[in-house]
């Protein structure tokens, strides 16, 4: 009989996880090493990953190899394939976590429509779609070969909804908060792929993505409170709310998923 450890056991297989070092990705990190897992953890150049890599190791005996990639640029996306696939350890899951989410210092990218610009357009659709496709394309060979291959794409809620911009009035002012058309777009690119991914790598690999609803992150005070009031589970989100999402669809827990977009939102898609 199957058991549901069984079926959570990822001990003998290998994940990757991009934007590693950010909040989100150290909890999917952290949860899939103590189901077992033994990772690849990636960041741009800059992170360090040092200290995370320390604590996972010392808290789950797990191998872990931590890589230096600008997601942006193509040839550092070619030299992290070649340096994972070299050691001929394969690939159970790849996990697309990082995302170019800018700053309020970036021309073209937080602003009014008009002020967007092509620039920061294309930077974004190159970190969030364009480099998801990359890596998955890559890796298809080693998640055919693997037990239990899947493909986890982070997503967001605004890859399905537009903004509702009186979350923003008047409690945004000197932050780097905004809701970019780029973001949007390449998130909802990313939902659609995900689809395309799970019928065209089926029934060899599983193709699925979470959407995470707003993560408190300090942000103004009428903005949280603002979106909690739009929100059934009244608070936004917290790292630690994505671990069963990614142990679930990580795991054989979901060995009969694929093409499936899971809302992590506390509801807010729900009416």
């Amino acid at each position: 009989m199957t058991t549901l450890k069984g079926l959570m056991d990822l001990r003998g297989r290998r994940a990757l996880i991009t934007g590693a070092a950010g909040g989100l990705g150290r909890v999917m990190a952290d949860t899939l090493a103590e189901l077992g897992a033994d990772l690849v953890l990636v960041d741009r150049p800059g992170c360090d990953l040092g200290p995370l890599v320390e604590d996972l190791q010392a808290k789950w005996s797990i191998v872990t190899l931590a890589l230096v990639c600008d997601l942006e640029i193509e040839d550092q996306r070619r030299a992290l394939i070649e340096t994972v696939k070299a050691d001929g350890r394969g690939l159970n899951s790849l996990i697309n976590n990082a995302a170019f989410v800018g700053d309020s210092n970036l021309q073209g990218w937080v602003g009014s429509f008009e002020e967007q610009t092509l620039d920061t357009w294309r930077r974004a659709m190159e970190v969030n779609l364009t480099a998801a496709f990359h890596l998955s394309q890559a890796f298809t060979p080693e998640l055919r070969a693997a037990c239990g291959g899947n493909i986890i794409n982070i997503s967001s809620i605004y890859g399905e909804y537009g903004p509702d911009w009186r979350l923003y009035e008047g409690a945004t002012m000197g932050t780097t908060m905004g809701n970019p058309a780029a973001y949007a777009a390449s998130k909802g690119g990313l939902i659609q792929l995900t689809r395309w991914l799970a019928t065209t790598l089926a029934p060899d690999v599983r193709v699925n993505a979470i959407s995470p609803g707003g993560v408190l992150r300090n942000q103004p005070e009428a903005f949280v409170r603002r979106y909690e009031d739009k929100t059934p589970l009244k608070r936004m989100a917290i790292e630690e709310d994505f671990r069963g999402a990614i142990a679930y669809l990580a795991s054989d827990m979901s060995r009969y998923v694929t093409g499936q977009n899971l809302w992590v939102d506390g509801g807010w898609g729900a009416w």
